[in-house]
């Protein structure tokens, strides 16, 4: 997953606790879950919507972690604070080979988190795990037009805008948005 000596990151925030960025074990299970249901009640900027989240359960979530443990070509990260799980970012390898030199980054960070740095040091542990990945040469990722704040973190790690799907994605308010993919070249194409 990590190489030996980043697998726990420890970092200090702003406000003076300490931040641990490391692989899950399956007894986080019951956590994990429990920050992205947090996550689904506090934003718009999700997939899940918080009463789809609602019906997931810890086995399900064993299964999700385990997916990932099980599996070299795919990272899952927590970020914790005071043994709290609350924020994560996941890269899915899609297992196929003519996509084998890519994969998609997932990330959230829980709102009372957001704002101190949480975020960029996870896509910089997700980086350099992807740059240690035989044959990984490029990132990607979606996200929702309206959250420019992730958009612009995205651009300062250097992703690009390469697509727009108009209208896929109907928000709380009814409103419609776009989907934008952003990617991020880690490595020169073989």
């Amino acid at each position: 997953m990590l190489a030996q000596s980043t697998r726990f990151m420890k970092h200090f925030l702003p406000n003076g606790d300490e931040l641990i960025i490391r692989p899950p074990e399956i007894n986080d299970a019951a956590a994990l879950l429990a920050s992205f249901q947090r996550l689904t009640a506090e934003t718009d900027n999700l997939l899940f919507t918080h009463s789809e989240s609602l019906e997931l359960d810890i086995r399900s979530e064993e299964d999700y972690i385990h997916s990932y443990l099980d599996n070299p070509h795919q990272l899952l990260l927590v970020a914790t604070v005071k043994g709290r799980i609350i924020g994560s970012i996941n890269v899915n390898h899609s297992g196929l080979h003519k996509k084998a030199h890519t994969a998609e980054m997932g990330i959230a960070v829980e709102r009372p988190w957001q704002n101190m740095g949480i975020g960029r040091r996870l896509i910089t542990a997700m980086l350099r795990w992807a740059e240690g990945r035989p044959g990984l040469a490029m990132i990607y990722l979606h996200v929702f037009s309206p959250n420019e704040k992730a958009m612009q973190l995205y651009r300062n790690f250097g992703f690009q805008e390469c697509g727009r799907q108009p209208a896929a994605i109907l928000l709380k308010n009814g409103a419609y948005a776009d989907l934008v993919t952003m990617f991020l070249q880690i490595k020169p194409l073989p």
